[in-house]
């Protein structure tokens, strides 16, 4: 009998032990959506995440617009801890209810401006649109110098650019090209216009990170952040360069969030402090994007970036009517571009 008693008891025992184990694992893990190692050099930032808290950040592909959307599809039964987004985005995630105040360590040197006051985003780097160039891939035809140069008939089938229906860096390009061909937040007729253009040259539009397909040649000219030109020039050793157009561009910040009813919020919690400390920034930086700690930049990441005559023509806007603006373009974009 106290065979069956000892017997039954480790038979009970297991499947506990098992079960505790299974939510260790669990506990250190932080499901990031919009993390993909190709972009910004996440992979990196994931891997330093696990070295100093433990917690496994698994990488994810989704653009800002597919991760809202699937936010909002789950936000009854949250997947996700933490979300990484353009910053319009982040600003309809909040209003759609979705984000959780969380002020990290270190919020106190966030600028005003890129943070939500009660903490449902905050700004974690910045990025400058620009024109991105294979020049390889380019063979005899000149790099071009501007937003109007793609339209001429010498980059047919070369220039990419992502959806801005979908994802914020097509729309960065669109408020970008918009801003410097005269247009504002009320009046997208320059973009729009712009983009009709486009299409007599059979642009290639991809939805989501196309720096692969930039580096191979597929896409020889792409609408991108310098951060991705300069990894590709300085990381990766390609004869690729960043123009920032002669009518100018714009400057947008990349935030993070705390999702609401996040699963592993602990842990999530713990991923927005490290990515906000000096560590994490500095992995920003020595991927060529500004973090919003500026102390976090060597001296040798500045060095390669353009110099600063090339970055007077880079501008901010207000971020909140770049928001608002955001789904009326897109349904414009839609309906009389693509």
């Amino acid at each position: 009998m106290k065979h069956m008693l000892s017997t039954l008891a480790c038979r009970v025992a297991l499947p506990l032990a098992l079960m505790t184990m299974g939510s260790a694992v669990a506990a250190q893990t932080a499901i990031c959506y919009n993390c993909p190692p190709e972009w910004a050099d996440w992979a990196s930032q994931i891997e330093a995440i696990k070295q100093h808290t433990g917690i496994t950040v698994p990488p994810d592909n989704k653009n800002s617009g597919q991760s809202l959307a699937q936010l909002l599809a789950e936000s009854a039964n949250p997947v996700a801890d933490v979300t990484y987004l353009g910053i319009t985005f982040a600003i309809q995630a909040q209003k759609d209810g979705v984000t959780q105040a969380y002020k990290p360590e270190g919020w106190e040197q966030i600028p005003e401006g890129l943070k939500d006051p009660q903490g449902h985003w905050f700004a974690i780097h910045s990025g400058t649109m620009g024109i991105m160039v294979n020049k390889s891939a380019l063979g005899d035809v000149p790099v071009p110098t501007s937003w109007n140069d793609l339209l001429k008939q010498e980059y047919k089938g070369l220039v990419g650019y992502l959806d801005p229906s979908s994802a914020f860096v097509g729309y960065v390009g669109a408020v970008a090209i918009n801003e410097a061909l005269g247009g504002n937040m009320d009046n997208f007729d320059p973009a729009i216009n712009w983009f009709k253009a486009l299409q007599q040259n059979n642009p290639i539009v991809p939805k989501q990170t196309a720096y692969a397909r930039l580096i191979s040649g597929e896409i020889p000219i792409l609408l991108d952040y310098d951060f991705s030109a300069y990894r590709a020039q300085y990381k990766d050793g390609e004869d690729v360069a960043f123009v920032i157009p002669q009518e100018g561009t714009i400057v947008v910040p990349y935030v993070m969030s705390l999702v609401k009813n996040a699963p592993h919020a602990e842990q999530g919690r713990k991923v927005l402090d490290f990515v906000l400390s000096e560590q994490g920034q500095a992995i920003w930086a020595n991927a060529f994007l500004r973090p919003i700690r500026s102390s976090a930049i060597s001296e040798q990441a500045q060095s390669r970036f353009l110099p600063d005559s090339d970055y007077a023509r880079a501008k901010a806007v207000n971020y909140a009517r770049m928001a608002q603006g955001q789904k009326p373009f897109a349904e414009r974009y839609l309906a009389e571009v693509r």
